[in-house]
């Protein structure tokens, strides 16, 4: 039987009161033994006919994957998708073995030639294509659509998914982009260490009538993170996206860090990488309240094994507690799949070789 309740992670005291309605808690699916067998039975279906759902061709193809879904879970992601009822939500019960996917590979570039967690890739890609289009980015993993989330060797104080022993401070995926997603999806192979990811959502924030005002106006700028930058000029450093990209940093488009309703908006933010225009002091002091508010209301999530973690990149902020890594196999490793609910967006001149694959 498919259950949906509240997920059970509290809290500080007192941030419960903070919104009559009560705090933006994730809801919670879990598949049953029935649905875990339809979905190794979609995995064998699919097989490697359809190609790797790593590579963008896999979703061009017809085979409407999301439609092998179990019928439950995929009108648990549809709802979710309407409703938007919450900025977050997990699914628990994927099959993962520990043997079968092998050692947490040291980089990502072993993991996307892998191919000892397919099944769970696939039920990854089928969830996403329920809730919209799967994309990826040029910059990232060679292009992947689904990426790999693991610590590196020497990037361990990196604001970014291979870091681990800096905090992975709150941000929106891809937040200095206009094409981020709307949708980010984390699996998880393995955790050991139960190292949490921390979601707080902007429905549970207490702010001024001022500093709505001041977020929602067109005062910051996003700049983009070191690590597009950095893959694409160790692996393609002649690659026209890289122009782009420089643009970016050198003469970045002011945005509002709040947008859409006044009193229930929606948030884009990169506090690491964010700058005020031309010094604005008291821009800057409305955003650090806002930070302090999201750290107020966060929330630990550990995304375990065979647990999908969803968090509505348009309604959170998400980050990482540090830990320290052991570099010997037994890692965290979480797959990564970031969903567009419009894709057609992407065409604007930002998809150079591939819809699915942007700049």
């Amino acid at each position: 039987m498919t259950s949906t309740y509240p997920v059970a992670h509290a809290l500080r005291p007192g941030a419960a009161d903070r919104d009559p309605g009560g705090p933006d808690t994730p809801l919670e699916y879990r598949l049953d033994p029935a649905e875990a067998a339809a979905l190794r039975a979609a995995a064998a279906r699919l097989g490697d006919t359809h190609g790797a759902p790593g590579l963008p061709e896999f979703y061009d193809r017809d085979h409407a994957a999301e439609e092998l879904l179990p019928p439950g879970l995929r009108g648990f992601l549809l709802s979710y998708r309407r409703t938007e009822s919450t900025a977050a939500c997990l699914v628990h019960g994927f099959p993962v073995d520990d043997t079968r996917i092998g050692p947490t590979p040291g980089h990502w570039r072993q993991a996307i030639d892998g191919d000892t967690a397919r099944a769970q890739e696939l039920w990854l890609a089928m969830c996403g294509m329920a809730l919209g289009d799967p994309f990826g980015w040029v910059t990232l993993q060679e292009g992947r659509i689904i990426q790999n989330i693991l610590p590196i060797r020497g990037d361990e104080q990196r604001q970014s998914g291979y870091g681990s022993e800096s905090l992975l401070e709150f941000h929106t995926e891809d937040g200095f982009h206009p094409n981020r997603c709307d949708y980010l999806l984390l699996f998880g192979l393995r955790n050991p260490d139960r190292v949490p990811t921390v979601v707080a959502s902007v429905r549970d924030v207490r702010l001024s009538d001022h500093d709505r005002t001041v977020l929602a106006e067109e005062r910051f700028h996003i700049l983009p993170d070191s690590e597009h930058i950095r893959q694409l000029e160790t692996s393609a450093p002649g690659h026209p996206a890289l122009a782009r990209l420089y643009a970016m940093v050198d003469r970045p488009v002011p945005t509002a860090v709040l947008f859409g309703d006044r009193l229930n908006p929606y948030l884009r933010i990169d506090r690491p990488f964010m700058r005020v225009a031309s010094d604005d002091i008291e821009a800057a002091a409305a955003l650090d309240r806002l930070m302090d508010e999201l750290r107020c209301v966060q929330r630990e999530i550990v995304v375990g094994p065979g647990s999908l973690l969803i968090v509505d990149n348009y309604r959170a902020v998400h980050g990482r507690r540090p830990f320290t890594p052991r570099y010997d196999g037994t890692d965290r490793w979480l797959k990564k799949l970031t969903v567009s609910r419009n894709l057609r967006r992407n065409l604007s001149g930002y998809a150079l070789e591939h819809p699915r694959v942007i700049v």
